[in-house]
């Protein structure tokens, strides 16, 4: 159990229990199996967008053009056309600043316009950025164009995240959140494929076609996005219940309105959702009114900085500069190495986000750090024994091949923890009438993170080369130790019987009486399926 423990405020899992005697698979219910292919075109292209422009950035460095039209001049030690290391560490992490600008607008206008405007609105924003991207006329230019990006992806992360996990069936929807950041390696892929075309290009076009194919999945997300229905938790915050009643009937119970499992569902969001704005005043004032939202903006601040100081940001930006550590230095090699390791994360990061939620999620977090810090130290061991024999003046071989098998390994321990896991946690550790603002803030201490990483990596890399490697082992040494005392488990519960985790268990009982009115009302001729005090005894009447 984790040292600083969670108050004993889930809710009696009734819902999660009537879930469970459902034994029908999701691709059996026509309803539901159409909504999870809408989901995933437009949320998981959320994620795509995402990984398009990590790979972007990071495969433009390959191009000389690129280089030369924004590098004023500038040479690297080889004579080749580069950027200077604190311009391209800006260039880098100006995606992250606007993400960082958007944090105080896209939570308040998620929760006043719904999931599927704000959506919209992201998608519409950069397909702005990637126009102006695509014509840059200098590197200013460049830089702003990589700011309105970064506003638009936040309004879209922080709503299709939201979206997957209020529309997925309690079955599927913590394998949904969970696949949300592998679709991630879709957009890398793309990206990392389209550099192997137009790195040779000659001339500008070299950048500004890859630059400009951005736009495709913000269109591909606009395309789609009124295809899904709104979430029915929000639907209920407006007290729209009729609709989002309708919505569960069709998508959770194929159009069953007996379903007892809506009912409970409907019942257990409404209650739940009515308890959170009694004791919510809805505002950012909210995170730090008590020790329990406190407790979760902690968890959430970290988790954001994991999720980009991990050294992912470093092997993912800056492979220009790492492969040429371990000597391949050929534009061939780079790009074909990059795009095997993009489609290689893409496998395990799948695989890992598909089973990785049937274990505890505190241990999945703790495995992944220590695989992660594993790799780290045996980076810094190959890249060390590569920095002596250069300046020795030989050759060694063996630790550029042990660099990239080290390299390679990095990405399903990566995928155990911060990228299965991240946007799964995040909505089960905030109540419906916080998320959007939890999932702001773990935004806003992300960005910050990957600014600064993206800052500073390639400055520090040029520094002090190897010795890097070494401080980013001490960093993830204290990403286990914090995620051994501070993460809470909240596997196998529904959203709503987490929603109090950290507060008092009378708010959670009093969410529970409600779904137990509904399942044993007189005419119901359901609520025989299920008996709390027959399943799960209860020690306190409610």
């Amino acid at each position: 159990m984790a040292i600083i423990k969670a108050h004993d405020g889930t809710s009696d899992p009734i819902v999660t229990r009537l879930v469970a005697e459902d034994h029908m698979p999701w691709y059996k219910k026509p309803n539901l199996r159409l909504m999870y292919v809408w989901l995933f075109l437009c949320c998981m292209g959320v994620e795509m967008t995402s990984g398009f422009d990590s790979q972007l950035i990071n495969t433009l460095q390959f191009s000389q053009p690129f280089n030369k039209y924004f590098g004023a001049g500038y040479t690297d030690e080889d004579g080749d056309w580069a950027i200077e290391p604190s311009l391209l560490g800006f260039i880098s992490s100006s995606y992250q600043l606007g993400s960082i600008f958007a944090v105080p607008i896209a939570p308040w206008f998620n929760n006043r316009f719904g999931r599927r405007w704000s959506i919209m609105t992201g998608s519409i924003i950069m397909c702005i950025g990637a126009i102006i991207q695509g014509f840059s006329q200098h590197v200013a230019m460049y830089i702003i164009a990589r700011i309105i990006l970064g506003i638009g992806i936040l309004f879209a992360i922080i709503s299709g995240s939201s979206l997957i996990g209020e529309l997925g069936h309690p079955k599927e929807r913590a394998v949904l959140t969970s696949l949300f950041n592998s679709s991630y390696f879709v957009g890398s892929i793309l990206a990392a494929a389209i550099s192997i075309g137009t790195v040779n290009i000659v001339g500008d076009w070299s950048w500004r076609v890859p630059s400009l194919l951005q736009l495709c999945p913000s269109v591909l997300q606009i395309c789609t996005i009124f295809l899904l229905p709104e979430s029915p938790r929000w639907l209920v915050s407006k007290d729209r219940d009729d609709e989002a009643f309708a919505v569960l009937t069709k998508y959770h119970a194929e159009g069953d309105t007996n379903s007892l499992i809506v009912q409970a569902e409907m019942a257990q969001i409404k209650s739940t959702i009515k308890l959170e704005m009694e004791v919510s005043r809805q505002s950012w004032m909210t995170m730090i009114n008590t020790s329990g939202m406190r407790r979760r903006v902690l968890i959430a601040t970290f988790l954001g900085l994991f999720t980009q100081m991990s050294g992912n940001t470093l092997l993912s930006y800056y492979t220009n500069l790492i492969f040429g550590m371990m000597g391949f230095t050929s534009s061939y090699a780079k790009t074909r190495i990059n795009i095997a390791n993009q489609c290689w994360s893409l496998l395990n990061g799948t695989i890992i986000a598909i089973y990785v939620t049937r274990f505890r999620r505190r241990v999945a977090f703790m495995t992944s750090s220590l695989c992660m810090l594993s790799c780290f130290i045996a980076m810094t061991v190959a890249f060390h024994s590569l920095s002596v024999a250069d300046d020795a003046g030989y050759e060694n071989k063996s630790a550029s091949y042990a660099a990239l098998v080290f390299y390679f390994a990095y990405s399903p321990t990566y995928a155990i923890g911060n990228n299965a896991l991240t946007y799964t946690y995040l909505v089960e550790l905030f109540p419906y009438a916080v998320r959007s603002r939890g999932i702001g803030i773990e935004q806003i201490f992300g960005k910050c993170g990957g600014f600064f990483s993206n800052f500073v990596n390639p400055i520090a890399m040029d520094a002090i080369g190897w010795k890097y490697f070494a401080a980013y082992c001490a960093w993830i040494f204290f990403e286990f130790c914090f995620q051994f005392i501070f993460y809470p488990e909240t596997g196998g519960r529904t959203l709503e019987e987490l929603a109090f985790l950290f507060e008092d268990k009378e708010l959670a009982d009093r969410a529970v009486e409600a779904v137990e009115k509904q399942i044993h009302h007189e005419d119901n001729p359901a609520a025989r399926v299920v008996s709390t005090e027959e399943h799960h005894p209860r020690s306190k009447e409610v």
